[in-house]
């Protein structure tokens, strides 16, 4: 009988137990596709001096898209050489032809193909022009081009929001195959920005099976942000089921996850790694008691019970797992009383701080501002972001007498529906009819606008004049719904960024044009304060540039006298909150904020009702801020705290640029 192998620490660690697809966290997303692009290139530099092909499975959409840009790095600044490389991509809508903007054999050629070496006759894309009695030997001569390669080396793998690997949508079984496939709603729904709406999506796709995924000798499944942490945690943690697709992984000898700490969020070890014992080394090292995870796990104990901070007894500590914490850190009446003055800490109806003259005597927990009234910078990026994410706290900076400035860091023209736009052409044109004003030329553009939009394909970009006409709407909507908050219009600033002036949803790599207009922005205003966006869950990308723009520009200025008395605060709300264990500033809300921040959120018409892109949430975006303001607000009570009507959560930047840069 052989001997049995010695348990090792790494076999003893929990999280091997409970994370049934072993992990690679990264703090950011970039180091993460850094690390699988290194991974990538040590393979084909191996089988290119082995004189053997070397046979990749790709993916498309945003996930992967900095994989293949450091590949292209290591391309051209290193010499690696795919000309030994095959590959076979995961997938591909149904029907489409190759040089729509959809297409993934255009996304892979702009975001890859076109810029390494590889042989042509080695890319392998699921053809989405064939007739529908073709599909069925197309797909089967896929799979056994495969097989005839020895087999995929390494699958890169994405992770669609209903656990879709490929488009393996629930239900698809353990060994199914490269097929046609009817697309989950959810998944078109994901779909529908990039389509500019739902209706265009297709509803089929030409994908590799699960069977076929599962064959790869390597697979790395990659997810980034807070978006896709739920169903992260469903795949890696929760049972096998053709449910969730990415759930087969389990099964695979060498599968990894790959995922930034935002989509590596719901896991057991980030969740609650107290739960898994001492010999886990925690999220990020060495797992310490220190007054983050403190009050992380004591709002948790307080959540999980449905009781307030202050009446969490020690019973409830070791009933519940948190056994370690008395240990270290002592009663449990003393560790309440020190999270709830950090939470209370956090709560302030003043933003931009209290002048002298309104502090109260004995108020010590908050002590006079030193520089008031301020300047105050809310950065939007998108012309509704203001409001919708902090318009009560703009209301609070603008009544308090501070000097607040809004910077629209895009057009937004993108988002708005082609029948406004021809609303307003037509508006404007009987405009200048009534007046007189050039009405050749006036139109001339009515006609152009209304025959450009009735012949557009789905899909395709606006004209410079329908762009500009769009814009304008957003524009005005901005203007509208600052007045509302108590901005004035010379105080609203439109830097049209020009990374965005694509006319598409995919936009432009961020540049240096955008990083100096911001620049400029900040020496002109020499803000006190400072508001951006830190909804990195935004499905389409702009949210985590315009932050990247800003927080690169604040990297580049921090030496300046004025910066030094400057605070950064990154607020949310459109997509998702912060949770209470990371709130630095709550701001309360009055019934009557919340009725104005609406007003203001009404504002904005091209996103009343129905916008273009709503993403997977179907309430309205003023739903969506109310709900999550109340629910902050609640929580707050829940914990023991005052009972607010609803709260606004903001965190303090700390200077950090890894990864968001």
């Amino acid at each position: 009988m052989a001997a049995l192998k010695p348990a090792t620490l790494k076999d003893l660690d929990p999280r091997n137990q409970i994370e049934r697809i072993p992990c690679c966290v990264f703090k950011h997303a970039k180091s993460a596709s850094e690390y699988v692009a290194a991974q990538i290139a040590e393979l084909i530099r191996e089988r290119a001096a082995e004189g053997r092909p070397c046979v990749l499975g790709l993916a498309t959409g945003s996930t992967p898209t900095t994989v293949y840009a450091e590949l292209v790095r290591l391309h051209r600044e290193e010499g690696l050489s795919f000309a030994g490389v095959h590959t076979f991509n995961l997938d591909e809508y149904y029907p489409m032809q190759p040089n729509e903007l959809q297409s993934y054999v255009r996304f892979m050629n702009e975001n890859l193909f076109d810029h390494i070496d590889i042989d042509q006759a080695n890319v392998n894309i699921p053809d989405g022009t064939l007739p529908e009695e073709e599909v069925l030997a197309h797909c089967a001569a896929y799979e056994q081009k495969i097989v005839d390669l020895g087999g995929v080396d390494i699958q890169v793998l994405g992770i669609g929001r209903t656990g879709h690997i490929g488009f393996n949508e629930p239900g698809s079984g353990r060994e199914s195959r490269t097929r046609m496939i009817t697309l989950d709603k959810k998944t078109r729904q994901d779909a529908a920005s990039d389509f500019f709406g739902e209706d265009y999506v297709p509803r089929r796709a030409i994908t590799m099976g699960v069977g076929t995924i599962l064959e790869a000798r390597q697979v790395y499944m990659l997810a980034f942000g807070e978006g896709k942490a739920k169903v992260v945690a469903e795949a890696i943690e929760g049972p096998v089921t053709p449910i969730v697709a990415a759930s087969f992984l389990q099964e695979h000898d060498n599968a990894v996850a790959v995922l930034d700490e935002a989509a590596a969020d719901r896991l057991t070890r980030y969740q609650a790694p107290w739960l898994l014992g001492p010999l886990s080394s925690g999220p990020g090292g060495v797992f310490e008691w220190n007054d983050y995870w403190t009050r992380k796990a004591v709002i948790w104990l307080a959540r999980k019970l449905n009781k307030p901070i202050l009446k969490l007894t020690e019973e409830d500590y070791n009933e519940d797992g948190l056994q370690e914490l008395l240990a270290k850190k002592g009663r449990a009446y003393d560790i309440n009383l020190q999270v709830f003055r950090q939470l209370q800490a956090t709560v302030t109806g003043w933003p931009g701080g209290k002048p002298l003259e309104r502090q109260q005597p004995g108020d010590r927990r908050r002590p006079h501002d030193e520089i008031f009234p301020k300047r105050v910078i809310c950065f939007s990026p998108h012309p509704d972001d203001d409001v919708i994410s902090m318009g009560g706290t703009l209301i609070r900076l603008c009544d308090q007498g501070h000097e607040v400035h809004i910077a629209y860091q895009t057009s937004g023209n993108v988002a708005v529906f082609d029948d406004d736009a021809i609303r307003y052409a037509e508006f404007m044109a009987e405009f200048n009819k009534q007046f007189g004003i050039n009405p050749e030329q006036t139109a001339k553009l009515e006609e152009h606008v209304e025959t450009f939009l009735r012949h557009k394909q789905p899909g395709q970009v606006d004209s410079p004049e329908v762009q500009t006409i769009k814009g304008l709407i957003r524009r005005a909507e901005a203007r509208a719904g600052a007045r509302v908050a108590g901005v004035p219009e010379e105080r609203c600033t439109f830097m049209d960024m020009p990374f965005y002036q694509t006319g598409r949803v995919r936009k432009n790599p961020l540049g240096e044009d955008d990083i100096q207009l911001v620049i400029d922005f900040l020496e002109r205003i020499k803000p006190h304060q400072i508001y951006c966006a830190g909804d990195l869950s935004d499905p389409h990308g702009t949210h985590r540039t315009c932050l990247r723009a800003i927080l690169t520009a604040c990297d580049r200025i921090k030496d300046r006298d004025w910066y030094q008395h400057c605070v950064v605060w990154l607020y949310r709300g459109a997509w998702h909150e912060w949770e209470p264990h990371q709130i630095e500033m709550a701001v309360p809300l009055s019934p009557q904020e919340v009725m104005r921040k609406r007003n203001a959120i009404f504002k904005h018409q091209s996103q009343k009702d129905r916008a273009l892109f709503p993403g997977s949430d179907p309430r309205e975006f003023w739903q969506r801020a109310e709900d999550r303001n109340r629910g902050c607000a609640q929580l707050y009570d829940k914990l023991g705290l005052s009972e607010f009507e609803a709260i606004e959560g903001f965190v303090r930047w700390k200077g950090e640029l890894e990864g968001v840069v």
